[in-house]
Formats: structure tokens, C-alpha cells, sequence
């Protein structure tokens, strides 16, 4: 894994929140959070994580890179499914810790490994109490079967995160 020492450090709090300079600042473990959206509707399609190296590729090549916690590698998003992400407009966040990718999608318009369109597919209702909360579908129409795409049967079954996690 790269670290966070390839793009300068930030000068103050000021250059931060004010400057011009790109200077991320990665967690303790080398990573920022990333939220891409689709920049056809504007829908939340994915949450997931970058270290130096993946925002390096992401902004040479134009397409979305990640860093998988679960695998512990670089991977290009849609490298297993096709289902790629070209980046419109990669922004930083105020404190710059964090990142927002518009995205177009190439392939199916799918972002989750479950073959669904966001991976945000599931509600959990507000106004409830206690701890045990019953979720609800919400735009979960399936986009292509993951058993096929990723070839175990785990991944239909929705009980594992494939190789795009």
C-alpha cells in the first residue's frame, strides 16, 4: 500500500478548508472514505475507500480505483464484472478527508456487488424503538446476476461480498 506522504501535507488549517492545493488527508490506516454518485441522477451509488495509490490511478486514468479492506489490494472497479466507473468530477470535502466521485457507469448500471443499481438498496425505518429493526427493499431490482458475473454461488445468494468489496 502506498502512503499518504506521496501528496504534500497540508501548510494550516486555512490552506485546507481555503487553498488550492490538493492535499488529502488519509486516516491512521492510509485511507479516505469515498462516496461516488451517479452523475446522470445524482443517486448515492456506493461507499467504499482509497488509499494514495487508488486516488493516484483514479485521477491519471480517469476511471474509479479503490482500496479493498477486506482483500488488502488495489483493485479498478468493474475489473471482475465490467461494470466500470468513469469519473466526471472527483471533489474533496471541506477538511479534505474525504472524497465525492461523480460517476458515469460503463456496462450495466450497477455498483454493488449484488447486482443492484446502488448499494444503498435497503431502508431502515425512522420513528421505531428498540434495537431490532426490520429493513425494507427499496429500489433493489437486480441488474445482472452476480453468480454468473462472479462465479460462486455465495454471490447470488447475497451472503458474500464478491472481489469488488
Amino acid at each position: 500500500m502506498s502512503t499518504p506522504t506521496d501528496f504534500p501535507k497540508p501548510k494550516s488549517k486555512a490552506d485546507t478548508e481555503e487553498g488550492t492545493v490538493f492535499a488529502p488527508r488519509f486516516d491512521a490506516e492510509g485511507l479516505l472514505p469515498v462516496v461516488a454518485t451517479s452523475a446522470k441522477t445524482g443517486e448515492v451509488l456506493m461507499l467504499a475507500y482509497m488509499n494514495a495509490e487508488a486516488l493516484r490511478r483514479t485521477i491519471e486514468t480517469g476511471e474509479a480505483h479503490y482500496w479493498s479492506r477486506s482483500r488488502g489490494r488495489l483493485w479498478r472497479k468493474g475489473e471482475e464484472s465490467g461494470n466500470r466507473q468513469r469519473v466526471v468530477e472527483l471533489r474533496t470535502d471541506c477538511d479534505q478527508d474525504a472524497i465525492w466521485l461523480k460517476v458515469e457507469s460503463i456496462g450495466v448500471e450497477a455498483a454493488c456487488h449484488t447486482g443492484r443499481r446502488s448499494c444503498f438498496y435497503r431502508a431502515v425505518p425512522l420513528g421505531k424503538g428498540g434495537t431490532t429493526l426490520t429493513l425494507s427493499f427499496v429500489d433493489a431490482e437486480r441488474q445482472f446476476d452476480p453468480g454468473e458475473v462472479y462465479r460462486h454461488s455465495d454471490a447470488a445468494k447475497g451472503t458474500l461480498k464478491s472481489s469488488e468489496s
